[in-house]
């Protein structure tokens, strides 16, 4: 995908820029940066607020001496936008003021190359229309660390009494057809998948009373309405969203719409496509950007695997971790996948031919991305007091993990990790009956390598900074290992399916039914969701 770099600069004269933004984005008329600043307690704050968080006094604006550090940075090899010529860095900047203040930004003026963590930058700005881009150079000041906090995760205790997910249970999974460009029409997928989940489970179409669909009626995505008509089912209730807890969220929305008494049986379902062209966010008056990718896309950072490089890059030189353990991750996804006969990529990876790759942006190269595919995937969640209906091994939900402890945003909030991961994990054992030592195997949703080592650490596998040597040859990882990560092979190398690759994974191992890749006596799994903002996570147990 090409867009053009007009498409991606704020609107200064459409009058949606809320007024705290214009002053950042018209800095560059005399050129001093500026940021907001609460006049009570002349607190620093970007992104833009209205209200300052810590008193909530209007925000004003303040210059600044536009001199930064970089904590984050990606060097993007992807053909984007036309008048942005490949390679070039996309960064985080913390200001000299207020290191906890960022700003995403590109650095020119020296090799691509030569920008890493620690690097001191000086602001310049290039103007677009009507608005002053802030760029970053090279200054000359001495190197620093770079480093940037540490997630603090403060959990409340849970309440007490029965928790709804012990009154549900994963009764039927469906799949459809995955390839790479199958020219197949999303709604044949979809009902492909749901049809199979609904058979699986025991059930006909008239016993489904609750529809879920992910992300919902979006950027071409299927809505519960458009295949509910299809199926003929009439729900009591439907829901389709994207604003979830990672995009199973919505499995757990279906969840507690059953414990709640409002159905018994909701059929939930993702889709993905190699053909939808994802909005770009611009305003419909002026084709212009607005809203939270104002903050990053005018530097050409487009997609998530630029956000996921920059926190990758600040882990990577935090914790002194080579890319060799991004390599490890995907290694073991593909000895996976050559136990999966459904999987796209079956060809054996080694560590050269990781390191062979070609890059994307850097650290990431093409072996630490997801696989874009076509497909389907589809659960059935029913009540605990359907079990005689069903037809397969119940899988029941020992307890999930939703809860947001830190700020949502790319730019200024978790750097160290992949955002929104620690928040869900320690809600999830603060819910659970089971612990770590119980977990017999972990799908961990992998839309780039660095998601896994976040969710390893920030589920307690492992500590900050250890999750490299956690994966290091990939032994404690595949079949035999400690912890077993994504059987199937994963979004790396069976296919990219919105995490619900993972649900279906975790279910069939529970079952018994993962055939050459089946883990021995699986009891326990950990599912993970969400590459970013927000994010789930799930424990399952077997009950056969």
């Amino acid at each position: 995908m090409s867009v053009q770099l007009s498409e991606l600069i704020p609107a200064e004269r459409s009058g949606r820029l809320p007024s705290s933004a214009v002053p950042f984005w018209t800095s560059g008329a005399d050129g001093r940066l500026r940021v907001g600043r609460c006049p009570k307690c002349a607190r620093l704050l970007h992104p833009e607020h209205e209200l300052c968080p810590t008193c909530g006094s209007e925000v004003d604006s303040v210059a600044v001496s536009g001199e930064a550090t970089v904590v984050a940075c990606t060097v993007n090899h992807q053909k984007w936008i036309p008048q942005l010529s490949e390679p070039y860095v996309v960064a985080v900047v913390a200001l000299r003021e207020d290191d906890t203040v960022r700003l995403a930004t590109n650095i020119v003026g020296c090799e691509a190359v030569s920008v890493v963590v620690g690097l001191p930058v000086r602001v310049e700005f290039r103007r677009v229309a009507d608005v002053w881009i802030p760029l970053f150079r090279p200054s000359d000041e001495p190197p620093v660390s770079g480093a940037v906090p540490e997630p603090i995760v403060s959990v409340p205790p849970t309440p007490r009494g029965a928790r709804f997910e012990h009154r549900v249970v994963l009764s039927g999974i469906g799949r459809s057809r995955i390839g790479r460009r199958l020219g197949v029409p999303d709604l044949d997928l979809v009902t492909d998948a749901c049809t199979s989940a609904i058979s699986d489970a025991g059930l006909s179409a008239a016993d489904i009373d609750g529809l879920c669909a992910y992300p919902g009626t979006i950027d071409g995505s299927l809505g519960a309405r458009q295949v509910g008509r299809e199926l003929s089912i009439e729900p009591t209730w439907y829901h389709g969203a994207h604003e979830t807890p990672g995009q199973t969220g919505t499995v757990i929305t279906a969840m507690m719409a059953v414990a709640a008494g409002l159905c018994r049986h909701v059929l939930c379902w993702s889709s993905v496509s190699t053909h939808r062209r994802p909005g770009l966010y611009s305003d419909d008056r002026d084709g212009r950007i607005h809203g939270e990718p104002q903050w990053y896309a005018p530097f050409g950072a487009l997609s998530p695997a630029h956000w996921i490089a920059l926190a990758a890059s600040q882990y990577l030189a935090r914790y002194r971790v080579s890319r060799e353990a991004l390599g490890w991750v995907a290694v073991a996804a593909r000895r996976h996948a050559g136990l999966n006969p459904d999987a796209l990529h079956r060809d054996q990876l080694d560590l050269d031919g990781y390191l062979a790759g070609r890059d994307i942006c850097t650290p990431f190269g093409i072996h630490d991305c997801d696989v874009p595919c076509d497909g389907a995937y589809a659960v059935v969640v029913s009540s605990t007091d359907t079990k005689d209906d069903l037809r397969h091994p119940q899988v029941r939900v020992d307890a999930v993990g939703t809860r947001i402890t830190e700020r949502q945003s790319w730019i200024s909030g978790t750097l160290t990790h992949q955002p929104n991961v620690f928040g869900p994990a320690a809600h999830l054992w603060s819910r659970a009956s089971v612990g770590r030592e119980d977990v017999d195997l972990a799908t961990l949703y992998d839309g780039f390598t660095f998601n896994v080592l976040s969710w390893l650490e920030a589920l307690g596998f492992c500590g900050p900074g250890e999750a490299g040597e956690f994966v290091t040859g990939a032994d404690q990882i595949t079949l035999g290992g400690a912890l077993p990560i994504n059987p199937h092979g994963g979004q790396l190398s069976a296919g990219r399916s919105n995490g619900y690759g993972q649900l279906h994974e975790a279910i069939l191992q529970l079952r018994g039914q993962a055939g050459d890749r089946q883990v021995a006596d699986a009891q326990v799994a950990v599912v993970s969701s969400g590459g970013g903002i927000p994010a789930n996570c799930m424990l399952l147990t077997a009950h056969r």
